[in-house]
């Protein structure tokens, strides 16, 4: 179960690992893949924060909307073989995004006259109903034969793990950063991407999505990247990159600081200082993860008849936490049903979760460039930089399937000169 929107990716490779006995190698090339994507993006902070922050200020609402058909145009990657299936689970995570009062016109739409929809549905309502009461009504199903995940006992990865992995994480990061730098973008749309770049690059045997490290390593270096790389708009530009860098700049305006192009000159010990802990932060961070890598996967052990109530009662009490009403947890149920039948169907969950987390950012972009321009959609790759996101969207639809064609009629020829 994902613990946020940016992890959606990390669990897609980590959970299948776990299950091959590979738990505590998944947790530690996590740890030290967020450390490498959060040291090259505060050292990526300290060097180009200038010039990163006129290229985000050059991003519009339409370059907004472009980057985020793009994040979709990646969801390719994932789809697999059935992509019917995962256009289905998109268009339903997209739908699940449009509940609520509009923020434009202030319409109810599909509250079906629910005081508690009013807000839309929340994150963690849907990922814990979708991931987390969806897994357990599969392991009650499984429990007639089912034993707890099997465990090696080793729980660190090794030096041939860590060369496999190594040139991904350094992309990943690199890629990680500049999409955080985007303010609003954010590590969700990081990982997405990154973890269909690295599929598309590496995964020649396609064992990404069956417990494969670099599906894990790829996605957890971009999301801390991209955290780190938040705060390059709000330092240089007073634009929070995150809700992070959001309570950041409210706990700087108690004391009369303001973050902006002035910032650098005026509070050159504060910014420096507060990057320089970022580097600190990093090597303790790392430090605490690795040795709590044995605790944590001897929650492997724990049999299911002990395990499926302790998961049931966390989730219960994070989802009552949120508004604290039991319509939630209503609806966290009925979700967790609609995600287990479509688990029995094979319809993958991450375009779903993906769909949801962003679609509410892809209308509001949609919606802001057509009003500026009245409703003309030339606005929308009128730019360099949406015309170049909107070509790149295009190929990463196209590209697989002239591939795809191109090995087809290369097998058809040398079956017909055999």
């Amino acid at each position: 179960m994902p613990g946020d929107a940016a992890a959606i990716m990390t669990a897609m490779d980590g959970y299948p690992m776990a299950k091959k006995g590979l738990g505590g190698v998944a947790l530690s090339i996590s740890a030290w893949s967020s450390f490498v994507g959060s040291m090259i993006a505060t050292a990526g902070l300290a060097i180009c924060t200038p010039i990163l922050a006129k290229w985000a200020l050059a991003f519009g609402p339409a370059e907004y909307f472009a980057l985020m058909v793009f994040a979709f145009a990646c969801l390719t990657g994932l789809i697999g073989d059935q992509p019917v299936k995962a256009l289905i689970a998109t268009l339903v995570g997209l739908s699940l995004a449009t509940v609520g009062v509009d923020a434009n016109s202030g319409v109810y739409r599909f509250t079906f006259d629910s005081v508690h929809l009013t807000d839309g549905i929340q994150f963690i309502v849907v990922v814990i109903g979708l991931f987390s009461i969806s897994e357990l009504l599969l392991m009650l199903e499984e429990a007639a034969h089912s034993t707890a995940i099997p465990e090696t006992g080793r729980n660190m990865f090794n030096m041939k793990e860590l060369a496999y992995t190594w040139w991904g994480t350094v992309r990943s990061s690199l890629v990680g950063f500049v999409v955080g730098v985007l303010p609003g973008a954010g590590a969700t749309v990081a990982s997405a991407i990154t973890y269909s770049m690295e599929k598309r690059l590496t995964d020649k045997e396609g064992t990404f999505g069956t417990g494969d490290i670099r599906g894990v390593a790829a996605p957890e270096a971009a999301n801390n990247s991209a955290a780190n790389g938040s705060f390059v708009p709000m330092l240089t530009l007073g634009v929070p990159g995150s809700g992070t860098t959001a309570v950041m700049m409210g706990a700087l305006t108690l004391y009369n600081i303001t973050p902006g192009p002035a910032l650098f000159e005026q509070q050159p010990t504060l910014v420096w200082g507060l990057i320089a802990s970022m580097f600190v932060g990093n090597v303790i961070l790392l430090f605490m993860n690795i040795p709590m890598v044995g605790i944590f996967t001897r929650m492997l052990k724990v049999p299911n008849w002990a395990l499926v109530p302790g998961i049931l009662a966390v989730s219960t009490v994070g989802v009552y936490a949120v508004h604290a009403t039991t319509f939630d947890l209503v609806l966290m149920s009925a979700l967790g049903i609609v995600g287990y039948v479509l688990r029995k169907c094979e319809v993958p969950m991450a375009p779903l979760i993906l769909g949801f987390v962003l679609g509410e950012m892809m209308e509001q972009n949609l919606r802001r460039a057509l009003s500026i321009t009245n409703g003309d959609i030339g606005i929308l790759w009128e730019s360099p930089i949406s015309l170049a996101l909107w070509i790149c969207a295009a190929a990463m639809v196209t590209v697989p399937l002239l591939m795809k064609a191109l090995a087809r009629r290369r097998r058809s020829d040398t079956l017909q000169a055999a």
